[in-house]
């Protein structure tokens, strides 16, 4: 429920791994301490401070939009470091107005508490260091990271407040968002939204208006991007309105978060934020026992999940998965019904177990404070990418490309013994795994209850969707009689097996259009080549494993095969958005021109995709580690100019140079008047030279 952009946990994830050269420039972090010495046993304060260049800013714990700010501590053996203690944050919008999250700008301290052994020395230094690591934003988003130290004496002595951060420490400290006895607060809510009702206790209360409140919800169940209304009571409380997400949890039985005011809390204009968990009941109370669920709640939405899953069959992402089954069940028709019914039967067990063990991650990792949805496993682009060169495997297997073995592949023309029976199984889990991207009708509901309710009410759930996708296999295989309707095996069946191919390179373009939207663009190049290698592979495996083929020519081609698949998972295998990379801005003469006027070295690169010199140049070039290192230094500007589709600027640009094609790479050096002109084929060496 806290949202992310663009494909949500994945592009986290990424951005939580990057380090992108010169990306820290737009907010500096370091460690600061509240008092000058530690002393043995005594927890002390120490905060992370961003300073934020004008109208940039960083997120809060629950960002809205965006990823919140986070810390990851080294600290010596017996210590330990509590949470990040967030202030009171603020909408934050963009030129437009627009809001965009929830955050800070300017000049940041978010404060956290130390605590050292109680048999530390006295009279000697520690350090502690911690891995910091931000969202920063103003029109575009930049991950920012930084590995920050702090070394400060140990003392017998009391502690001293530091002379430079020290007062501005607790003062943050002060204003930290709090329960306020002052004030009652109390909550109710329908569908569409949360009603917060606060009140002063007693009368006397501080004046103040409606205007300048505003409720950040901490785990994301009110919508940060639409409008609060908020209107004052007639009795020195407040009455706010808060509009609810389309995918927050129906049953939801607390509000919690914080609730700014511009005015302060405090008649003296202190506490800018009050902290909220109010039980949702009736209006003006306190706390309230939660409604107990509709009649038949939980029996509904069983039903919904049956229905769904066994919609399930017809979605698209299922269907060519499904098509193997049922080509398994065509090859077994003629057969003895026995084994039919017993292919059906481990085909959704293979379905059920898939569910459960899907069910239990989802359980772990909502334990430990995930927020994870139906497919969240398509978030990963290391998954989508091995998930899409299993479906191209099996698509090249239906196209008669190779045929593995049954006990390898769990699928092909014959199920017969425990081979196929282990083939039923594994192609019951392939279901489940093609099936979590595709939310059928009926299914959202159950799944939105599955991911909300208690865990064995969840298991429940899955559970009865696992039967509804099953079902059509276990009906078949309990009535055998009904295979008799199938056609009976024959020189069709090929052409039918190779025409189910189709839908599985289908769902290989998907997964890998998926993918185009959680890498970059020279990763996603590489995840194109990587699936290449994957199809050589398997076409060498069948090449030299043909029916009849010596057991040295099958060694060669199984040695091939196992080689080729892992140079294509060590060509594609995706990499995090951003890392070992730089970042680029999009050239323009004006961009050159600011840049010029701030005295920075400005790098500028024309490429287009159809450009196969280019390509090759940015791998070879801005993946080493010394021109990345040099171009932090130096804080060099990188700019590109894109001429895959025409752009007149451009072109007129190359022209200026008497050039008319890509790739074309220039630098901008501080007191020059003309660019430095590097060749077309381009060498790390070349490009330390000209900054330089």
């Amino acid at each position: 429920m806290k949202r992310t952009p663009g494909p949500a946990l994945i592009f986290a994830l990424a951005l939580l791994a990057s380090v992108i050269p010169g990306a820290t420039a737009q907010v500096s972090s370091s460690l600061v301490a509240a008092d000058s010495s530690i002393q043995p046993g005594r927890p002390f304060t120490v905060a992370l401070r961003l300073v934020h260049k004008p109208h940039w800013h960083s997120y809060w714990i629950n960002p809205g939009t965006g990823l919140p700010t986070t810390l990851k501590w080294s600290l010596p053996a017996g210590w330990s470091a509590g949470e990040i203690q967030w202030p009171a944050p603020m909408v934050l919008t963009d030129s437009r107005g627009t809001v965009i999250g929830n955050g800070y700008d300017g000049d940041l301290l978010l404060p956290v508490t130390i605590t050292p052994p109680a048999d530390l020395k006295a009279d000697a230094t520690a350090e502690i260091a911690a891995a910091a690591e931000w969202l920063m934003c103003l029109e575009e988003c930049v991950p920012g990271s930084a590995k920050l130290s702090l070394t400060l004496p140990v003392s017998a002595a009391p502690p001293q407040p530091d002379p430079v951060f020290g007062a501005r420490i607790r003062m943050v400290l002060a204003q930290l968002p709090a329960a306020d006895p002052a004030w009652t607060v109390s909550a109710t809510r329908d569908a569409k939204s949360a009603v917060l009702t606060i009140q002063p206790v007693g009368a006397g209360g501080p004046s103040r208006t409606a205007e300048g409140l505003h409720f950040f919800s901490e785990d994301g169940t009110i919508a940060s991007d639409l409008p609060q209304k908020a209107v004052s009571d007639g009795k020195g409380g407040f009455v706010l309105t808060l509009p609810v997400t389309s995918d927050g949890p129906g049953d939801m039985v607390r509000l919690k978060g914080v609730l700014t005011s511009s005015q302060g809390w405090h008649a003296d204009g202190s506490l800018p934020g009050i902290t909220v968990n109010a039980v949702f009941g009736a209006a003006g109370a306190a706390a309230a026992t939660p409604a107990a669920p509709a009649a038949g709640g939980l029996l509904g939405t069983l039903v919904l999940a049956f229905v769904g899953g066994l919609i399930l069959n017809l979605m698209p992402c299922v269907f060519p998965v499904l098509g193997i089954k049922i080509l398994g069940f065509v090859n077994q028709a003629g057969s003895d019904r026995r084994k039919v019914t017993l292919h059906g039967l481990v085909f959704a067990s293979g379905v059920l177990v898939s569910f459960w063990v899907l069910a239990g991650i989802l359980a772990v990792l909502r334990a430990g404070g995930s927020q994870l949805g139906w497919g969240f496993q398509l978030q990963s682009p290391a998954f989508v990418f091995g998930l899409a060169a299993a479906m191209l495997a099996f698509a090249l297997n239906m196209s008669g490309v190779f045929e593995f073995g049954l006990t390898a592949t769990g699928i092909g023309s014959q199920l017969q013994s425990k081979s196929g029976l282990l083939g039923s199984f594994l192609t019951g889990a392939l279901a489940t795994v093609a099936a979590t991207p595709c939310a059928a009708p009926f299914l959202a509901p159950a799944l939105g209850a599955a991911l909300a309710l208690s865990t064995v009410e969840s298991f429940a759930i899955f559970t009865v969707i696992a039967i509804g996708l099953s079902a059509p296999y276990l009906l078949l295989s309990a009535f055998p009689a009904a295979v008799k309707v199938l056609p009976r095996p024959g020189a069709w069946m090929e052409t039918f097996k190779q025409a189910m191919a189709f839908p599985l390179y289908a769902t290989v373009a998907y997964l890998v259009w998926v993918l185009a939207g959680q890498v970059p663009e020279a990763g996603f190049l590489a995840v194109m080549f990587g699936l290449v290698l994957v199809a050589m592979a398997v076409w060498a495996y069948g090449r030299w494993n043909a029916p009849g083929a010596s057991p040295g020519r099958a060694r060669f081609g199984t040695t091939a095969c196992v080689v080729l698949l892992a140079l294509g998972a060590w060509t594609g295998w995706p990499v995090a958005p951003g890392a070992g990379e730089l970042v680029w801005e999009k050239w323009s003469p004006e961009a050159v021109e600011k840049l010029r006027s701030e005295n920075r070295v400005v790098y500028v690169d024309f490429t287009a995709r159809w450009c196969a010199t280019c390509q090759a140049n940015k791998r070879l070039v801005f993946h080493s580690d010394e021109v990345l290192k040099r171009f932090e230094e130096r804080h060099v500007a990188a700019l590109r100019g894109d001429w895959t589709n025409k752009d007149p600027q451009i072109t007129e640009e190359l022209a200026k140079y008497h050039r008319a094609a890509v790739p074309f790479n220039l630098v901008w050096l501080p007191g020059r008047v003309d660019p430095v002109i590097l060749p077309e084929i381009l060498s790390p060496s070349d490009v330390l030279d000209a900054i330089r």
